[in-house]
């Protein structure tokens, strides 16, 4: 939804306003059965909520331990020294049990496991990278035989997963997208400097496609991939079009001004048709109030549109330096 929708002014008031968020990251505590009721096992929660908690973009943290302490405290009049955790494991039982009824998701039946919970004021990638980087570190200083500090779970930690295996693939999806267009392109054009004619400006595409989608605030995620890709595979079909025209031409012994001449005058009425018609499609995506939908409408028609451009423009110029003489 876009920033001014219902659901996202009431969602900023309550974060504003709250402790709370729909944001939770979830760092899960693991131990032997009944490990969680342990003092030392405890307190090593207690200091990661603690470390948590003082970092930007965490509002408050829950766990376990806060429940503990308060139902301690409650068992000696609201004493406020008894607001602790005790090192008698009969009052660690005692909480542990009341907690149970009172906040049965803070562990599990056996008490061999229990999130130390997060409340994220966003969840933007700085936000949640920033945590990630704090919550592993902890993780590796203090995980032992005893007792595991495992990352993530809740709405944000799956989102930081996610985020981290995004980062990776999209480089590797790129990799593997232009290997195989560039593979494609050699076999069927029998040409290197063909290649380079045709790949250039799908590159050229997926740069400025980076660029208007941080000018956008769009980050790159699952859904977004694939938009990627698409601007690569119907850029390196307008390529096709016009270059296996203009080389056949070529190969024919026309010159490159009358073999691009014909080409155009062949396939390029195709081009912009088919640039213009799937822009068409899309670009009334730009005005729905869902933001995801409206950001893919206006990513989209500058795709089609740019590769279209792209091929119309950029392949004739391309090839003034690399195809003058048939290859």
């Amino acid at each position: 939804l876009r920033a001014d929708s219902r659901y996202n002014r009431d969602n900023a008031y309550i974060t504003a306003n709250y402790s709370l968020s729909s944001d939770q990251f979830a760092v899960m505590v693991k131990t032997a059965s009944e490990g969680c009721l342990k003092y030392e096992t405890l307190v090593e929660a207690d200091r990661l909520g603690w470390l948590l908690q003082q970092q930007p973009g965490v509002q408050t943290t829950v766990s376990l331990v806060n429940a503990v302490r308060q139902i301690t405290a409650g068992s000696y009049e609201g004493n406020p020294k008894m607001l602790t955790i005790a090192r008698n494991q009969n009052v660690l039982n005692y909480g542990a049990q009341q907690a149970s009824v009172n906040n049965p998701e803070l562990f599990n039946s056996d008490c061999s496991m229990m999130p130390v919970i997060a409340y994220l004021s966003d969840h933007k990638a700085e936000t949640l990278d920033h945590v990630v980087k704090v919550a592993d570190q902890f993780a590796r200083e203090h995980s032992n035989d005893d007792r595991q500090f495992m990352l993530a779970a809740g709405s944000a930690g799956i989102e930081a997963a996610t985020n981290i295996v995004v980062r990776d693939a999209n480089r590797t999806m790129l990799f593997y997208v232009y290997g195989a267009v560039i593979v494609l392109c050699f076999i069927t054009f029998r040409s290197w400097r063909a290649v380079v004619v045709a790949v250039v400006p799908l590159m050229l595409t997926s740069i400025l496609c980076e660029a208007l989608m941080v000018w956008l605030g769009m980050g790159v995620k699952v859904a977004t991939l694939p938009v990627i890709a698409l601007g690569v595979g119907i850029g390196v079909d307008y390529a096709l079009y016009l270059l296996s025209v203009q080389l056949a031409q070529q190969r024919a012994g026309l010159s490159l001004t009358e073999a691009y001449k014909n080409s155009v005058a062949f396939t390029g009425k195709v081009v912009a048709l088919v640039g213009i018609t799937l822009a068409a499609g899309v670009i009334t995506w730009a005005w729905s109030p869902i933001k995801f939908q409206a950001d893919m409408g206006i990513l989209l028609t500058f795709m089609f549109i740019w590769n279209m451009i792209g091929a119309l423009v950029l392949i004739p110029a391309l090839s003034h330096f690399l195809l003058r003489r048939a290859h």
